[in-house]
């Protein structure tokens, strides 16, 4: 299942210029999501990181993952953040940063879940440009209904 930017934003609340996830190109329902990020020198976060040699933070790294696992989470159940329900992220565990991602890049993101208990999904992923390793880690992410006015 492919999405486009807007299929992937009824499936997350992030906003330019806080939204990571450019396209959905492969998605197997309850099981593992391939999606990427387009890295531009528009990107705001590179006025400061740095001015002569820009580089994506890794922590955007990390919230690009965890966007990518949202929209699987919220897909395969077809829970939307319209109708009151957030995934926060709480947690990463054996992160491991290994080539910087620059602008040019199209970061590709990867999440597969391995549990998923009470509200309490924990994803293993994978971030890459081309054929190069970016990152991996296992992050988890917590389902909350809030409410809607």
């Amino acid at each position: 299942m492919q999405m486009n930017v807007d299929d992937i934003k009824e499936y997350l609340p992030q906003r330019y210029p806080f939204l990571l996830v450019d396209r959905v190109l492969e998605m197997e329902m309850g099981k593992s999501i391939v999606a990427y990020k387009n890295v531009t020198i528009n990107e705001p976060f590179f006025d400061g990181h740095f001015p002569d040699k820009p580089i994506m933070p890794g922590v955007l790294i990390i919230e690009a993952l965890c966007q990518a696992a949202g929209v699987l989470g919220f897909k395969s159940q077809e829970k939307k953040p319209k109708d009151g329900y957030l995934y926060y992220f709480v947690g990463a565990d054996n992160v491991r940063l290994r080539r910087p991602v620059v602008p040019g890049d199209q970061l590709t993101l990867e999440a597969e879940i391995i549990t998923s208990k009470r509200g309490i999904y924990k994803f293993a992923c994978r971030a890459s440009v081309g054929d190069e390793l970016v990152g991996t880690m296992t992050i988890m992410c917590a389902e909350r209904k809030m409410d809607v006015n």
